[in-house]
């Protein structure tokens, strides 16, 4: 954690002692009072924020047979910056195993992408789609973590789809007019550095990746006739998590994102 989130609503209020971030400022970075630390409000501003008071108490179960810490950290906020506004960059990504996505999204979190499509595939496994992380807040708080992770303040949106037609169809309603990418290692064009290479500057770029076996014939359709260029990065089959973590880096980099 390089700096410690909260809502809007949380600020000038105190912060419970067994709240996770109060724990890592006590615990992890032994913070105490007149301390400050990296601060910033979700969706908004970052910058300071001093601790002014930390109160624990011992407190005994009903039964008596367990004793716990509460309390409260109290701190003022001052905002310094924009907080790390999102990349242009939209990244759709076929399900992969749940364990890939946990690491996949605090990547792409990580990366500052803008939004995050999980789409269903033909060649994806459907249990995929019933995970904890496609119907519950845990991708959310996936997302949050790799947001921490880079001292960022602005958490990437998260959209899950049933197949992939429903999922361009939704990017392209919102999105009109962004570069179209979609990465396929069974019939590239070329090779996506060359791609970039050649196709100047853009306001936004979409980036399409299959799930584990990629894409079957009639997806691949799909994308061409929604104006989707299928490029290439090497010979090598790579992990959907792999696989998305290069291409969003390449085309950060072509967008200028990186400098």
């Amino acid at each position: 954690m390089n700096i410690c989130l909260f809502k809007k609503k949380e600020l000038g209020s105190p912060l419970d002692i067994r709240d996770r971030r109060a724990e890592h400022l006590i615990k992890v970075l032994h913070k105490k009072v007149g301390d400050s630390f990296e601060a910033g409000v979700i969706g908004d501003s970052a910058g300071h924020a001093t601790i002014t008071a930390i109160t624990v108490q011992d407190e005994t179960s009903s039964d008596g047979r367990k004793t716990y810490q509460t309390g409260s950290l109290s701190f003022d906020f001052v905002p310094e910056t924009d907080g790390k506004p999102l990349n242009p960059l939209i990244m759709v990504i076929g399900f992969p195993r749940p364990i890939q996505l946990k690491r996949l999204l605090r990547d792409m979190a990580g990366l500052g992408v803008a939004e995050v499509h999980l789409t269903g595939t033909e060649l994806g496994e459907k249990s995929y789609l019933k995970s904890d992380l496609a119907t519950s807040d845990a991708g959310y708080e996936m997302l949050l973590e790799g947001t921490e992770q880079a001292a960022s303040t602005h958490v990437p949106l998260l959209f899950h789809h049933d197949n992939l037609e429903h999922c361009l169809s939704s990017i392209e309603e919102n999105h009109p007019g962004a570069l179209k990418l979609a990465l396929d290692n069974k019939a590239p064009s070329q090779s996506l550095s060359s791609y970039l290479a050649q196709a100047g500057t853009c306001p936004c770029a979409v980036a399409a990746i299959g799930s584990e076996r990629g894409w079957t014939d009639r997806e691949r359709s799909v994308l061409c006739a929604k104006k989707y260029t299928l490029l290439g990065m090497g010979n090598r089959v790579l992990r959907t998590e792999t696989a998305s973590t290069v291409a969003a880096s390449l085309i950060l980099a072509a967008l200028g994102c990186l400098d």
